[in-house]
């Protein structure tokens, strides 16, 4: 099969003939028809995740925001067959821990060996090995395209998860987003809109801000301009009901922070990167005063998905409008590159491999 292979970390990715995977027993192979370029392949490929996160060494496949075509099932896989169209949570779960058998597989106590493209060879190729097809895989409609679903196995289930679920939010209740103008940002908001909020979208580019107005933010903030923690409270009388980092520097996730009213909620959506080692200095005074909740998101189950689903087959949710645009594998490379400087707007897919 094609794959684009890391030989060097931080050099262009070489596209050329590698082994297809082999199938285990609990697993399937995935013809892929469509994957995202994550922040997180960027960190990788760059090895500037936060101290402590995952390494990869070459030769290495990244790719774990996909979907497509079952190929193959192992034998002792019962809920699928050649030919399903599916996708696979990045963060999936190998369904005996104590977070699985709970419902919470996403945050399986064995995740850091089950991702695709982080774990093991991933989905910047014609085909992907999945593990535990049974517990993870998640059904795509014949509505639906592959290419407008690829980012649900990542960013937008996790912004999702996190409004939803996590930060519990309400019709009619402030939202801001920080680096609103990425996938995960834009991904928040369009869902926190379409819950019923008012969505303030933050970010340091016009462009992105625009993008983000398109998708249902209702005011924006320039970042690069204005004090955007000043900004947020001003918009809102008195501060967010709940405010998002979702692109992970230290700067976003205090602002984030700072945006707040009384028990307000901040939500964590993004990495951090080598500069925050892992760790942010956050306001702590303020966030016991005002009685402050700090939530994280890290994916979102697969069971859980049939609520978001419906959502987009209903036409509530469109993840197809954060695509910003489509590569094939040979320009993988350049998109990487950008990603340096938080240079795509929204998600980019590969669609030709």
């Amino acid at each position: 099969m094609r794959a684009a292979v890391i030989e060097e970390l931080n050099k262009p990715l070489v596209v050329r003939e590698v082994p297809d995977p082999d199938c285990p027993p609990d697993g399937a192979i995935v013809r892929v028809a469509a994957n995202g370029i994550c922040r997180t392949d960027w960190a990788l490929w760059a090895g500037d995740f936060w101290t402590g996160g995952p390494q990869v060494q070459a030769p290495f496949v990244l790719g774990h925001e996909f979907a497509g075509t079952i190929e193959e099932v192992g034998s002792e896989v019962r809920g699928w067959t050649s030919g399903d169209r599916v996708l696979f949570p990045m963060n999936p779960g190998e369904g005996s821990c104590e977070m699985c058998r709970s419902g919470n597989q996403h945050v399986c106590d064995h995740v850091e060996s089950l991702v695709p493209g982080v774990s093991y060879w991933g989905a910047f190729a014609e085909l992907v090995m999945v593990r535990f097809a049974d517990v993870n895989l998640v059904a795509v409609p014949e509505s639906v395209g592959f290419v407008d679903v690829a980012s649900l196995a990542c960013r937008y289930m996790t912004a999702f998860h996190g409004i939803v679920d996590q930060a519990r939010v309400r019709g009619g209740e402030w939202v801001a987003v920080y680096g609103a103008g990425g996938g995960m940002g834009l991904s928040a908001v369009e869902i926190a809109a379409a819950t019923g909020a008012n969505v303030i979208a933050v970010d340091i580019s016009d462009q992105k801000l625009d993008a983000a107005r398109a998708l249902g933010a209702t005011h924006t903030v320039n970042a690069a301009h204005d004090e955007p923690a000043d900004a947020v409270r001003t918009l809102t009388g008195g501060g967010a009901h709940v405010s998002i980092d979702a692109v992970g520097v230290a700067a976003a996730c205090r602002n984030s922070v700072m945006s707040l009213r009384t028990r307000g909620r901040h939500l964590q959506l993004g990495h951090t990167t080598r500069a925050e080692k892992g760790e942010v200095a956050l306001p702590i005074d303020i966030m016991m005063v005002k009685e402050l909740e700090v939530l994280g998101a890290f994916g979102m189950q697969g069971q859980r998905f049939g609520t978001m689903l419906n959502m987009i087959e209903a036409g509530r949710l469109n993840p197809g409008r954060i695509v910003s645009r489509t590569v094939g594998l040979d320009q993988v490379s350049e998109v990487l590159e950008s990603m340096e400087s938080y240079g795509p707007t929204g998600v980019v897919v590969i669609d030709r491999f």
